[in-house]
């Protein structure tokens, strides 16, 4: 794929006022000018509908997700969340498993799947899933999948999946498929921050999503399941859509999906348009204009951890205390960090000192160990936050903020409400989760690198969705930056990337 960057969009390509040394090289590209690079290819939509059928106790919800979190990323455990899990589930009555990993998912009813030339994905209560039908096989058996860019395994329940693991999960029946071929000697092995893990064997099979089809991919078949996606009803596994790198199977690593399909698309790209409490979708092979406003601005991935990895560069408050010019474009923080966007992720997961910034703009918002993270009161109106990804901005409106209720089963009688925005001390990365994508329209661009060809080779490209716009004075430059030291003590820690190679910091 070329990015024909005219002149007009040249000249606003970059703006280095209020940046700090080694901001991510940013290019912006309108959608008219992004080419079609095989006339013929494929492309297909992903479209979600809200489940509104879907019934569940969700007093916890955030605890629990944040405990997802520390799983899927063999994170240990820290003490006061275990403790708050603990107190959770007898809150609720419920009896506490042997490993977190199983107490971080209700049961999930069956869906139905609709027939309308689209494929339907089917959100789960506040939108912690989004599952699409993929059909395996010959003839096709259809499941339900969830779509994650934070890993890369498609792996399902299948006939080999151990009765007692399963709880309404529609099975992938290998002995159904005429296609189907053990690859012999080969498993695969995804193991959790608690200990706990799923495996099983390896197949190559057929696999169709939204049409396009893949002859010869490799089916993850489990044999043991933990007990969180035991108890997932709704959801029969996943299709990983990072890098082939940190694929699971052994010896020899498989190709997800998107890698064996990406020579077949239209353009070897596909989109995240995620949405709250409303229909949202994904779209392979092509970009719906229709879906942002404004450029593209797009970024170079660092794939070496096998994530679609990137640079921030700093955040934007808004400057209540400070002076009324102030007051129309917050203030830039210089806090540069490295981040992964994992769709796969509910939550937000930034530096820790953002985190403590952003809830200092609200009053009574305390991170409170009882709950397990940051909450604040349901009534109060949340901020905006600006998060600088080199010259582009993204806005993220402070209702995306507002994740779950905290002290009982819903909005309307909760005093305290879960932040969908927490922090991320501890991990390798900041994680941009869902709350991220659904303030922000996001391509996954694919490929090989060429040195001579910037335009080729990974990238993640950002838009603002219709709504999340920067105000108008938040268009141009901003020209209050505040000294480090000003926003909290901790950020003096934070050692300033001055090269253009990858960073490497811990989330702090």
């Amino acid at each position: 794929m070329k990015f024909p960057i005219v002149a007009a969009v040249a000249a606003s390509v970059l703006s280095t006022a209020g940046l700090v040394a080694g901001d991510p090289h940013v290019i912006q590209v309108r959608a008219e000018d992004l080419k079609v690079r095989k006339h013929g290819g494929h492309s297909f939509k992903i479209a979600q509908i809200f489940n509104n059928r879907y019934q569940a106790k969700v007093k916890g919800k955030g605890i629990r997700d944040v405990a997802k979190i520390y799983e899927k990323y063999n994170m240990k455990f820290p003490d006061h969340l275990r403790q708050a899990l603990i107190r959770v589930f007898s809150d609720l009555g419920l009896k506490m498993p042997g490993n977190i990993h199983a107490v971080t998912d209700g049961l999930f009813p069956n869906e139905t799947v609709g027939n309308k030339g689209e494929v339907e994905a089917t959100p789960v209560e506040f939108d912690v899933q989004y599952l699409a039908p993929v059909q395996i096989g010959t003839p096709p058996q259809t499941v339900m999948l969830n779509f994650d860019t934070g890993s890369s395994d498609l792996w399902v329940f299948s006939s080999e999946t151990p009765a007692k693991q399963r709880k309404g999960q529609k099975i992938y029946n290998v002995t159904e498929s005429s296609t189907a071929e053990r690859v012999d000697g080969h498993v695969w092995r995804i193991s959790y921050g608690d200990g706990s893990s799923s495996s099983g064997n390896v197949y190559l099979d057929k696999v169709s999503i939204g049409g396009v089809e893949v002859e010869k991919q490799a089916i993850e078949s489990a044999t043991y399941v933990s007990n969180s996606f035991t108890n997932d009803a709704a959801s029969s596994g996943l299709v990983g859509l990072a890098f082939d790198s940190i694929n699971q199977v052994h010896p020899r690593k498989q190709k997800t999906f998107f890698g064996n399909a990406i020579d077949d698309l239209a353009m070897p790209l596909f989109s995240a348009n995620l949405n709250k409490a409303e229909p949202g979708n994904y779209n392979f092979g092509f970009i719906d204009p229709t879906e942002f406003v404004g450029p593209i601005s797009f970024v170079e991935v660092d794939s070496s951890r096998g994530f679609w990895e990137f640079e921030v560069s700093g955040f934007t408050l808004p400057a209540s205390n400070f002076t009324e010019s102030n007051n129309k474009t917050g203030v830039f923080q210089a806090m540069p960090h490295a981040a992964i966007a994992d769709t796969g992720t509910t939550l937000l997961m930034l530096p820790q000192p953002i985190v403590d910034a952003y809830y200092t703009q609200i009053a009574k918002a305390r991170n409170d160990n009882y709950y397990g993270g940051y909450v604040f009161p349901c009534n109060a109106d949340l901020p905006d936050l600006i998060l600088h990804i080199g010259s582009y901005k993204a806005r993220l409106t402070g209702d995306l903020i507002k994740y779950a209720p905290a002290d009982t089963d819903d909005f309307a009688t909760s005093r305290w409400c879960y932040g969908g925005l927490q922090s991320a001390q501890g991990f390798p990365f900041a994680i941009y989760g869902d709350i991220f994508f659904k303030a922000q329209f996001v391509v996954f661009q694919g490929g090989e690198v060429d040195k001579n060809d910037w335009s080729k080779g990974a990238k993640l490209g950002f838009a603002a969705k219709p709504g999340t716009e920067l105000p108008k004075e938040m268009t141009e430059t901003v020209k209050n930056i505040l000294p480090i030291n000003n926003v909290t003590s901790t950020l003096s820690r934070v050692r300033r990337r001055t090269g253009g190679a990858s960073s490497r910091r811990n989330a702090e």
